[in-house]
Formats: C-alpha cells, structure tokens, sequence
C-alpha cells in the first residue's frame, strides 16, 4: 500500500513528537544523584565539573545532529537527482576546487570548535584546587574504605547494604562531606585496579594499586549522590557501590564527632562483612 506524501509527513511527525516526549520523560523521570527509569539524558548536575560537562556533551549532540542531517540531505540529493533514470548521462567532473577547500576547511573548524571547550574541560577537572577537606578512597575486593586525615584520621569500610535503597547502591557506611567545600580524592587500590566514579559530580578515576590518583569535587546541593566502581574487578564488581551523602556544614562537623567515636571504639570486620554483602 503506498502512502501519500501527506501520510508521510504525519508519520514523520509523530516519530518527532514521540522522541521529544520520550526526552522530556526520561529529563521528567530524573532523580538527584542516582540513576532513573527512562533517563535518556546524563544525570542531573550536583557540580560545577558536571555542568561543564553537560554544556559540552550538549554541545557535541548538536554538532553531531547537524552533520548526521546534511550527510543524509546529500544521500537523498544523490539518490534523486543522480540514479540513472533521472541522470542518464552522468557528468564527467572530476576536481572542483571550491568543494574541495571547503571539505577540508570545514572539518577543520569543526575540530578547532570542539577542542577549545574540551581542552578548558580538561583543564578544570584536572587541576585540583586548594582544597576544604581530604579523602582517601581504597578500593578493595569488594567494597570501599574511607579515610578522612583532615578530620582525626578515622577511617571505615563502606559496604553494600542489601536492606537499603536504591537496590544494588545502598550501603552500610555512607561518604560524608560539607556542601560548598572542594573536596578532594586520593584514591588507590588494594589489590586490584578499581575505579572511583560518581555521575552526578562528573568524576571517575582509576584506583590503582600502588600508586594515589586523586580528583576534586564541590557539591552545590545537598542529598545523597550514588556511584559505583567502574573497572571489572572481580567476581563482585557490581556489588561495590559508592554513596555519598552531602550535608551542611553543622551536620558535617557533628557527623565528624560521632564518626571519630564509632569508628575508634567498633572497628568493622571488613572481610566477613564483604562475604556477607555478596552472598
């Protein structure tokens, strides 16, 4: 059965008005800090880095849409002005020089447009600035131990909690931090190559074993924030969450106090309480 050309234009239509509603559901469906059902787009910004990042992936999107759309007007100008039924006598051109300064020049300034914002992103991730607090983030088969050297030098495991939500990053211990503060990571591995991402703050780095990487970030909103290892570890790499829990800096100081004592006085069985998270 042949359509119409009105026919297609209302198809045409209605496949928009179907991504564009599925866009909005899934911007619609968004939670801070954590994953949700239908997100299409990346998770909502909780730092000035993810925003950066956000502008730039919007950025590119557009880039990559415009390009995508003139290369399919020109197979379907090819298709139509130049199959041999429209164009029996195909043209014997074979250099025009305008075509061919702009297919080289074009690129180019294409390329030169993306790489300066990708450079000042780079940039703004990788140089740590004088830093509010200090953590250092272990990675371990298969969980995470926390230390905060600039606040009495505690330290404690963070496991996966099967009784908490959301399902799979819930976790015994949470990461606590001051909102507004820039906090730095230094992480390194246990055993393995680890790798500490959180999407929200637009950070992930590898953890490796021997040697302290280290990244920054700054909450600008207070709430949970969820991550999860992002290098195959292991037999249980999808059971080693990461949550962070941002506060204000009165709940920050008397979490500080309370953590000093519970961490000093209940030390935690890190590896039977690994074994008992993933079984």
């Amino acid at each position: 059965m042949k359509m119409s050309k009105g026919q297609i234009g209302r198809r045409l239509l209605g496949f928009a008005v179907a991504g564009v509603a599925l866009a909005a559901g899934g911007t619609a469906f968004a939670e801070l800090g954590q994953p949700a059902p239908w997100e299409v787009r990346l998770q909502e910004a909780a730092t000035p880095v993810m925003e950066n990042i956000i502008t730039f992936h919007n950025l590119l999107l557009a880039i990559i849409t415009i390009i995508t759309l003139f290369v399919l007007g020109l197979l379907i100008a090819v298709v139509v002005k130049f199959n041999a039924r429209a164009n029996p006598v195909p043209s014997r051109t074979t250099h025009n020089t305008l075509i061919e300064v702009a297919w080289t020049l074009i690129p180019v300034l294409i390329l030169v447009a993306i790489a300066v914002p990708s450079f000042r992103l780079l940039f703004l991730e990788l140089d740590v600035p004088k830093a509010d607090l200090t953590i250092k983030a272990t990675g371990k088969q298969w969980y995470w131990s926390y230390a905060y050297p600039d606040n009495g030098k505690f330290e404690f495991d963070s496991l996966l909690a099967q009784d908490k939500q959301p399902r799979l990053l819930g976790v015994d211990n949470e990461m606590v931090v001051p909102v507004n503060k820039v906090v730095r990571i230094q992480t390194t591995g246990a055993d393995v190559i680890h790798s500490f991402a959180v999407p929200a703050f637009g950070i992930k780095i590898d953890s490796i074993p021997g040697r302290l990487n280290e990244t920054w970030f700054k909450a600008t909103k207070t709430g949970m924030f969820y991550g999860q290892c992002s290098e195959l570890c292991g037999k249980d790499h999808a059971f080693m969450p990461i949550a962070v829990r941002v506060v204000n800096d009165q709940e920050f100081a008397n979490w500080v106090e309370a953590a000093k004592k519970k961490f000093a006085t209940n030390p935690t069985n890190s590896y039977a309480s690994a074994g008992a998270a993933a079984q």
